[in-house]
């Protein structure tokens, strides 16, 4: 598990905004055995609304919403 805090900061050069902060929470989870493995990785666990990034007030990109990933391998 882990977490993610980003704090305010300026939403451009010219300090005319700012973007807010955000707590983003990521988990995994995985079984091994032998070769055998499985995991599920689970990114933005809460589904929490906030902006990865900016460039201007029009151009301001939001994080991704909850998104879990899944994997099985084999190992010989």
């Amino acid at each position: 598990m882990g977490l993610f805090y980003i704090g305010d900061r300026q939403g451009d050069l010219n300090n005319i905004f700012t973007v807010p902060s955000y707590l983003r929470t990521d988990a995994g989870i995985f079984y091994k055995q032998e070769g055998f493995r499985v995991g599920v990785n689970v990114r933005n666990l809460f589904d929490v609304d906030y902006f990865e990034s900016s460039q201007s007030r029009l151009r301001v990109f939001p994080g991704e919403p909850l998104r879990v990933v899944g994997s099985i391998s084999w190992e010989l």
